[in-house]
């Protein structure tokens, strides 16, 4: 096992998260749980994720869920309907009215929750927090990622926050305006497309979102977004866009001639984000990408999801929020996956390519020669189809992708 340091910085932190991501590459292209226990890194693995946990739950706590929060979690957990809860509730309108954030949880109705759900009584029992569209009371100002927005220079300090926080709230709100509703009810809502990891911290995620959206005042589209302009032709012209050495930049600069904002705002912890779909209340689509994993092959295929999304089902919802290292059965998360695969390598060509069955450097260089792309993409597509991630790595562009974008990864310019 390599030598583990302790995790005391956010330099140790950072450099953690990156050594963890190449060793879950290695370990889940393993065949058998007798192999990943039998490997060399499982210690390493164990250990290094163990020391993150504890760094993250001392510098980035999130406290307990809400009521509502803790209900529908188990209910997932459990694979419970609303109609379940009746027989413990006692009606089916008060089911309703509880879950749709109408009715407060009495003392007799968190007492059957504990009962026959098993849900802490002192998480019951505080006070309901962050319904959606309603305003942010005083327990949530505190659940914010206060440590982290001093960071990145979106308020002065903690002391800022703690004493005039509703204020400082009523700022990032303004400078996002009714978006900020719109994006929490995107968060707060139960729906079952959304690739969000369970440990994500909703608060992060907002600010996240809100960074997102603010970017649209500052990197104004050079053109009206007209509705209808992703095409599949669109997608697969992006797509051509990645064989040039600065073909981020380009293709940033094609959505923007488009009308669709393409930012890069880099994670903030706990939020276990690739990147999100959204629209503004003008109707202006927004495509945030964090870049949390900086390699060509994760770009473009997170690039093309998102514009998928924005052709095919912006329309429909106010947004879609992605850990694209999530499984999905939901039928638009499902298409966004096939239109973006489609548009960097069309199935018929893939099925009669010899990568596909010879998996080598010449074999994938030829493939992208090709279609016109960068050999990332087909060393991606083969390590993503054959579960090996040891696969072509020297193709696949690490640390190739951040470069483009100067302020990717810094602090951000702050909203107030």
């Amino acid at each position: 096992m390599a030598v583990i340091r302790p995790i005391r910085s956010e330099q140790d932190y950072e450099a953690a998260l990156a050594r963890l991501s190449d060793l879950m590459d290695t370990l889940t292209a393993l065949p058998s749980q007798t192999a990943y226990m039998n490997h060399p890194d499982k210690d390493e693995y164990e250990v290094l994720g163990d020391l993150i946990e504890a760094y993250e739950n001392r510098h980035y706590p999130i406290d307990d869920p809400s009521p509502l929060e803790a209900i529908e979690f188990r209910m997932e957990q459990q694979g419970l309907t609303p109609r379940d809860l009746i027989p413990i509730l006692g009606s089916r309108e008060t089911v309703s009215q509880l879950l749709s954030g109408e009715r407060e949880l009495t003392m007799p109705m968190a007492r059957a929750l504990h009962e026959h759900l098993g849900i802490p009584a002192e998480v019951l029992l505080q006070r309901p927090a962050m319904s959606s569209g309603s305003a942010f009371d005083k327990s949530e100002l505190k659940r914010f990622p206060v440590r982290e927005m001093v960071k990145r220079g979106l308020i002065p300090s903690a002391d800022a926050w703690e004493n005039q926080s509703e204020r400082w709230l009523a700022c990032l709100v303004d400078r996002v305006g009714r978006d900020a509703v719109n994006t929490r009810s995107v968060l707060y809502r139960k729906n079952d497309h959304q690739r969000i990891h369970a440990q994500t911290d909703p608060y992060a995620l907002l600010v996240w979102c809100w960074h997102v959206l603010a970017t649209v005042e500052e990197t104004s589209p050079v053109a009206p977004y007209r509705p209808g302009v992703v095409t599949h032709d669109y997608l697969r012209q992006v797509a051509q866009l990645s064989h040039h050495a600065d073909g981020p930049l380009r293709a940033h600069q094609l959505l923007a001639e488009n009308g669709i904002v393409l930012a890069i705002v880099s994670h903030l912890p706990r939020t276990h984000l690739d990147g999100a779909a959204l629209r503004t209340t003008t109707e202006r689509p927004v495509i945030g990408l964090t870049l949390r994993y900086d390699r060509i092959d994760n770009f473009w295929f997170s690039l093309l999801h998102e514009l998928a999304h924005v052709g095919w089902h912006l329309d429909e919802e106010y947004g879609f929020i992605d850990d694209m290292r999530l499984p999905s059965l939901d039928a638009k998360e499902i298409q966004a996956d096939d239109l973006a695969r489609e548009a960097l390598i069309p199935q018929a060509v893939w099925d009669a390519s010899h990568v596909r069955t010879q998996p080598n450097i010449m074999n994938a260089i030829h493939l992208a020669h090709e279609l016109n792309i960068h050999p990332a993409i087909v060393a991606g597509r083969v390590r993503y189809e054959r579960n090996n991630y040891r696969l072509l790595s020297q193709l696949v562009g690490s640390g190739q992708v951040r470069r483009h974008f100067d302020d990717a990864g810094k602090a951000y310019p702050a909203l107030c």
